[in-house]
């Protein structure tokens, strides 16, 4: 990273008008222990491509146009789901590879990139879709490959689901394919397939993402915990995540404690209930039982920045900071609170993606005023979601560029002024 200190060094190593691209050129010690590829310790990491035995993993995915092309690998550890079309016909619908579930689970996958440690792709289900629509689970055991029959073709891949089992340390245990099948007349001329992959690390629960990378709106706002020295722990279920008062339909908050709604990125809410107070409520008890109703039994600590965060990498996740607005008195209750959600367009600005960037949680508390003997008074209690797009605005008619604040050398320009 240039900066104003070693530009001048940095200018004199590499400011030759070539650069060479020969290996022997690299400053590489061969006696050096790292050296030897036989000593290296490979792992999968983000991104890779997954590796068989005779090159990737393939997951079809639509290039240029709408057709399928068999190039595309899967990444490891991103999640995808395609669509694209192929061109069939019943004739020799037997010796199209690609609608052959062969097709799809012949290749074991390696364990680790350039092992020789495999792990095959096992079958975990397989349905049948009729003509009309109609799904069938069949059995698994047994291998379906596309057949005539009569003026069809069945048995043909219409769609496929991998799921990845992967260790913590980046080494594939586990491979299982979900296939579904369907049939084709005559007068078909291609059919459109399905492709989803999927990861999970051995020993967690699956959770649901919420974008790839960035939050779709409409989707839950992912959220968890952090017990000391662990990663993030989350609720399978992604509406449990972050969640707030739901109002009900009798509006009464001591009947509403439980009743809770997601917090879905982009949109913002409202909610609340009413309180009935007697002269025979106790202020302690009452604060406790409002500031559940509010935050719920388990309000989490962090929320995911992206809406794909792993829940090991604890640096992609923001802590909810917590405020607390009151009066000075000798009785405050919990009388809403408000969650505000700053987030910023990350990327490109052809396809900015949606990342939290801060969340803040504030109670407001308000005193509690005992109503007369006998008598009965009301208060509302409130809950409300904000999001705040809080990005840096791109200069009038230009695109987003870096600034660079470095000294140039006197003679930069030369021979131009």
């Amino acid at each position: 990273m240039p900066t104003s200190e070693n530009f001048d060094q940095l200018l004199k190593q590499f400011g030759s008008a070539t650069f060479s691209t020969e290996f022997d050129s690299w400053s590489i010690n061969p006696d050096s222990p790292n050296s030897s590829v036989e000593n290296e310790t490979y792992r999968y990491e983000y991104g890779v491509p997954v590796q068989t035995v005779d090159a990737f993993l393939r997951l079809p995915s639509p290039v240029v146009s709408s057709w399928c092309s068999d190039a595309n690998p899967a990444g490891f550890l991103v999640n995808q789901a395609t669509k694209c079309s192929r061109l069939v016909s019943v004739e020799k619908c037997s010796t199209i590879q690609a609608v052959s579930m062969l097709f799809y689970i012949n290749s074991s996958i390696l364990a680790v990139p350039k092992s020789s440690q495999m792990v095959n792709i096992t079958v975990q289900s397989i349905v049948v879709r009729s003509l009309n629509g109609i799904r069938t689970l069949l059995d698994s055991k047994v291998l379906r490959l596309p057949t005539i029959l009569d003026e069809l073709c069945i048995n043909i891949v219409l769609g496929v689901s991998y799921h990845i089992t992967y260790t913590e340390a980046g080494e594939i245990i586990e491979a299982a394919a979900s296939f579904v099948l369907g049939a084709i007349t005559k007068e078909a001329l291609s059919i459109q397939q399905s492709f989803e992959i999927s990861f999970t690390q051995v020993n967690t629960k699956p959770v649901p993402l919420s974008g790839n990378p960035g939050y779709v709106v409409g989707l839950p706002v992912r959220a968890g915990f952090r017990p000391q020295g662990s990663g993030i722990i989350q609720n399978s279920n992604k509406y449990g995540q972050l969640t707030i008062l739901q109002s009900t339909s009798n509006q009464d908050c001591l009947a509403a404690e439980g009743a809770r709604t997601p917090v879905l990125f982009g949109y913002n809410m409202v909610s609340g209930c009413k309180l009935r107070i007697t002269t025979a409520m106790e202020c302690q008890l009452l604060t406790q039982t409002l500031l559940d109703l509010l935050k719920g039994q388990n309000f989490p600590e962090y929320v995911a920045s992206f809406g794909n965060s792993q829940a090991q990498d604890v640096l992609d996740w923001v802590p909810i900071t917590h405020l607390r607005t009151s009066e000075q008195s000798s009785c405050q209750i919990p009388v809403s609170l408000e969650i505000e959600v700053k987030w910023t367009k990350y990327g490109s600005l052809v396809n900015p993606q949606a990342r939290i960037v801060n969340v803040t949680a504030t109670v407001t508390t308000a005193t509690l005023n005992q109503p007369p003997s006998g008598r009965e008074k009301t208060i509302p209690i409130t809950s409300s979601v904000v999001f705040t797009d809080v990005s840096s605005p791109a200069e009038p008619g230009y695109r987003a560029r870096p600034t660079i604040n470095v000294k140039l050398p006197f003679d930069f320009f030369f021979p131009f002024v």
